[in-house]
């Protein structure tokens, strides 16, 4: 926990962050201009607008959880831009794989019975007598 803590102080400002034009000091306002201009650029950059935390949930501390998903965003986003050759963070986005399937292929499907649909192993009610019958022990 402490090291949260630590990383919320070191970002909340937004010098840090990856922004142009960045005032140190200055009013609350003013400083929460710096992360608004990060939020513009990632934005840009390719990071996609539901993972872009809202300015509030950082200077405020409102949803850590929230900048640290756009952190990571931005970390898929710069492995996709060869021109950045800094560190990576987080996993490398997924590619788009399609898969064509002949008509052939789907109607041969549709007759398996996959392990999704459930297998019972043989099991039936033989022996159990009818509906409602007591068992004897």
């Amino acid at each position: 926990m402490l090291l949260a803590a630590n990383v919320t102080l070191l970002l909340k400002d937004g010098v840090i962050l990856w922004v142009k034009k960045i005032q140190e000091r200055g009013t609350n306002f003013q400083l929460m201009e710096n992360i608004q201009r990060f939020q513009a650029a990632i934005k840009k950059y390719g990071v996609p607008e539901e993972e872009i935390f809202q300015t509030a949930d950082l200077f405020e501390r409102r949803n850590i959880p929230q900048v640290t998903l756009c952190l990571y965003a931005l970390g898929r986003i710069t492995q996709k831009h060869p021109e950045f050759t800094g560190p990576h963070l987080g996993p490398k986005m997924a590619e788009k794989n399609e898969r064509v399937f002949t008509e052939e292929q789907l109607r041969a499907h549709e007759s398996e019975l996959n392990l999704q649909m459930g297998f019972n192993k043989g099991a039936s009610q033989s022996g159990h007598g009818g509906f409602g019958n007591t068992r004897h022990m």
